[in-house]
């Protein structure tokens, strides 16, 4: 089972995470007592006993029976509905595990009970693999003749989906042994990543003073002003990374090779194959998907060249990407962000703007700056039975508000899709991405609105084509770093980090083409990405969602308030539905080829706009 939680991918992560560091966000820290009030409360250690306990009751009760198509459709429900609230429980255990380590890395109790959250989970899941094993070595006209049973109305899609996994499942014992495994293979080359990248201390030269700082907080002077910041951190870091070179190579070679065995036990045709499957997407959609954007990577080198214009450099490097436009910079603070964000749902939907209020009133977000805590942001959906949880990391920027809006749109969807039941609340990520965008959208769209100042516009609109390009071309640029990184794994064994470095650079040049030259330091800076070591091949799904997101948001723009119910509604359905059936609802088919370039075509659009307003405020 996988815990809903999506992260938000920042092109290098604005968060302080030192002592000295403070933002107005001082003070916002989440209240985990919704789901324990503590690590120690014997109510933890009694929910994974009783999930264990269930779960051999389970076992006991229903083995043997769902293959024999002993089950009336009535009785296959009632066991679904008791599989689910086993995995409730557990998976309430260890969301407050998960939740409690984010905030604190670097304490060895917290990683310790996070560790044995996934333990137990991992039991419980060896202790039930066989339900879903005997569902799908049944013959396909007795599953069908349970799928379009009434009584199973609910969990059609589920159990549909789990079908899809046939040909790739091994034995019981085999399924057992791989999960039970992992908690020493992948799981843990997953904590020590996070554990090496939590720790590394960087020492930049900032206007003659050596500062030393924590990694994202080293990233984040790629957004300063200052040019010689800017390059002194990129040097700094790439050292850094370089100092990790080993352990960092050695993990990822581990990861790649984990998946690589895994994948040619089960079968798969090709590395992605589980990604897309969980998905619920077929390769040739992602394909024409990752082809569009490769076909219109003419607008990323465009607008770096028109930018590189803007700042009168003779050339863009890599450490000139994020650098900011010229022209006013306004810093915000936590409680202008909730305000903004909060009044742009609201012109959406009041509804949409009640949901998220309850986030700020009951204290679900934790935003504060510390260390050892998580970087980026993200939102946890939990489980059913409580509500979900926003991690941010606010440093008072612009990007900052930003980061909200995204995360509160995903609460938002988790918190509706709630009434679809632990099994069924969680969305492929495909569509995971679609609400937080779109949340991303309302607020941008209200900025826009208000804002008179041409250069204020300027900077808006060129601040969100940054993260669009972010968002849709480099994140296909990551996978197709990913997939030559299988490939050459594979093929020539393990890998030097040198030859990881040019597979990084050529991926990342076919992005820029001439507008932004990459140096070889870049090369090095694969190693800090965890989408690679936590989720392979994550990363298009980003991609997926801002595009659809852009398409969507144009239907609701020639609509208008017809078209908000049925973004409700889909957002309600949760994991429900698979995305393709699910945004027909909107009026939407990702299985059309073309479908793809109408969200590009409206970044041609906003290009066209920055274009303009750079020759209307003489900037060009």
């Amino acid at each position: 089972m996988r815990n809903f939680i999506l992260f938000t991918f920042i092109p290098h992560l604005g968060v302080f995470m030192t002592e000295d560091k403070s933002s107005s966000a001082d003070g916002i820290r989440w209240d985990l007592s919704d789901l324990y009030a503590g690590p120690d409360v014997p109510k933890l250690e009694e929910d994974i006993n009783e999930s264990l306990k269930r779960a051999d009751s389970f076992e006991e009760k229903y083995r043997g029976r769902l293959e024999k198509a002993e089950l009336s459709p009535a009785e296959f429900r009632e066991a679904i509905e008791e599989y689910e609230e086993i995995y409730e429980t557990i998976a309430k255990a260890g969301s407050f595990a998960s939740l409690h380590f984010s905030t604190d890395t670097q304490d060895p109790d917290r990683g310790a009970l996070y560790t044995k959250a996934q333990e137990k989970m991992s039991e419980i899941k060896n202790k039930l693999i066989f339900f879903q094993l005997e569902w799908q070595e049944l013959a396909d006209e007795e599953a069908g003749r349970y799928m379009e049973a009434e009584e199973l109305e609910r969990y059609k899609a589920y159990i549909r989906h789990w079908r899809r996994y046939t040909p790739y499942m091994l034995s019981e014992r085999e399924e057992q042994i791989v999960e039970s495994m992992q908690n020493t293979a992948k799981k843990a080359f997953v904590r020590l990543f996070d554990e090496t990248i939590g720790e590394m201390k960087v020492e930049v030269d900032v206007e003659g003073e050596t500062k030393e700082m924590v990694l994202d907080q080293a990233l984040s002077l790629l957004y300063e002003e200052d040019r010689g910041t800017r390059k002194n951190a990129k040097e700094a870091v790439t050292e850094t990374l370089k100092s990790k070179k080993r352990l960092l190579t050695f993990i990822f070679n581990n990861i790649v090779l984990n998946h690589s065995t895994e994948g040619e036990f089960r079968g798969y045709p090709d590395p992605m194959t589980p990604r897309n499957l969980s998905n619920r997407v077929d390769k040739e959609t992602v394909d024409a998907l990752m082809q569009a954007c490769i076909n219109n990577t003419d607008i990323v080198e465009k607008f770096y060249e028109l930018k590189r214009k803007i700042q009168g450099y003779d050339k863009l490097y890599d450490y000139d990407r994020y650098n900011p436009l010229p022209g006013p910079k306004p810093e915000v603070n936590f409680q202008e962000s909730k305000e903004n964000v909060l009044d742009a749902y609201e012109k959406f939907s009041p509804k949409m703007r009640q949901i998220a209020e309850k986030f700020f009133d009951n204290d679900w977000i934790d935003a504060e700056l510390k260390p050892g805590k998580r970087g980026g942001a993200f939102s946890a959906s939990t489980v059913p039975s409580v509500h979900p949880y926003i991690l941010l990391n606010f440093t008072d920027q612009l990007r900052d508000m930003m980061t909200m809006a995204h995360e509160l749109g995903h609460g938002v969807h988790q918190y509706l899709a709630r009434t679809q039941g632990y099994l069924q609340q969680s969305t492929p990520l495909t569509t995971a991405e679609m609400a937080s965008v779109f949340g991303e959208m309302l607020l941008f769209d209200k900025l826009m609105k208000e804002e008179d100042d041409p250069e204020s516009k300027l900077v808006l609109i060129g601040n969100k084509l940054q993260s669009d390009f972010a968002t849709v071309f480099r994140q296909v640029v990551m996978t197709r770093f990913e997939q030559m990184l299988h490939k050459a794994r594979n093929e020539k064994g393990e890998l030097k980090p040198e030859q990881i470095n040019e597979l990084w650079l050529e991926a990342n040049r076919k992005e820029f083409g001439e507008s932004v030259e990459l140096t070889d330091d870049y090369g090095w800076w694969w190693s800090y990405v965890l989408h690679f070591v936590h989720y392979p091949f994550y990363c298009y799904a980003y991609a997926f969602g801002e595009l659809l997101v852009l398409a969507l948001y144009n239907l609701y723009q020639e609509e208008g308030e017809e078209f908000v119910p049925k973004y409700l509604e889909i957002l309600e359905l949760g994991g429900s539905e698979d995305p393709k059936d699910l945004l027909k609802r909107a009026g939407v088919d990702i299985t059309d080829p073309d479908f793809w370039e109408r969200g590009l075509s409206v970044l041609r659009d906003y290009l066209e706009t920055f274009e303009t307003l750079a020759e209307d405020t003489e900037k060009i």
